[in-house]
């Protein structure tokens, strides 16, 4: 009767929560490097305030979130990117993110981009369907698809948002 100790089970869920906490940690680290680059002050630099507020709501250390302000005002090799792409029946996605290889990164999405059938915009081709607003980008024109093309939209804004490179992901499906 193997697999059927009490710690077996125990080791199974604590994995899985282990992984998503890791996931979501790396993010809100990522995020306040970012936020980091442009000021390491939290009193004069709002995002980055928002975002050292985010991660010890979910229980980052300080340690690791003084860290991460240290490294990023360190190096200067981060960059943003914004990358474009066409999902299924052509809706619009924009993907925003901080890199330190941009090279890299892109060539990673476009073999994720292969997985769910998103082909690579060139730059600017997509932007101006957006509307660039506080929060992020407002579609001007959203579009209806299909259920599968929302579908498969879905779990590709869920692979992209597990990477720790990419910030956030918008699209023109209403």
């Amino acid at each position: 009767m193997s697999g059927h100790s009490k710690w077996s089970q125990i080791k199974h869920k604590k994995e899985a929560t282990d992984k998503k906490r890791s996931a979501l940690f790396s993010k809100l680290i990522h995020n306040i490097r970012t936020a980091a680059k442009a000021d390491p002050n939290p009193e004069f630099n709002p995002q980055l305030r928002s975002a050292i507020l985010k991660a010890k709501n979910e229980g980052v250390a300080q340690e690791t979130i003084d860290r991460a302000v240290k490294n990023a005002s360190e190096a200067d090799e981060l960059e943003d990117v914004l990358i474009e792409a066409y999902g299924p029946e052509g809706a619009g996605i924009i993907i925003e993110g901080v890199t330190d290889n941009t090279n890299r990164t892109i060539n990673e999405l476009k073999s994720l981009f292969k997985e769910y059938d998103v082909k690579l915009a060139p730059q600017g081709s997509l932007l101006w369907s957006f509307e660039k607003t506080e929060t992020g980008y407002k579609p001007k024109f959203p579009i209806s698809v299909s259920e599968s093309a929302k579908e498969k939209t879905s779990k590709l804004i869920n692979a992209l948002r597990e990477r720790d490179d990419i910030s956030e992901v918008y699209t023109n499906i209403s």
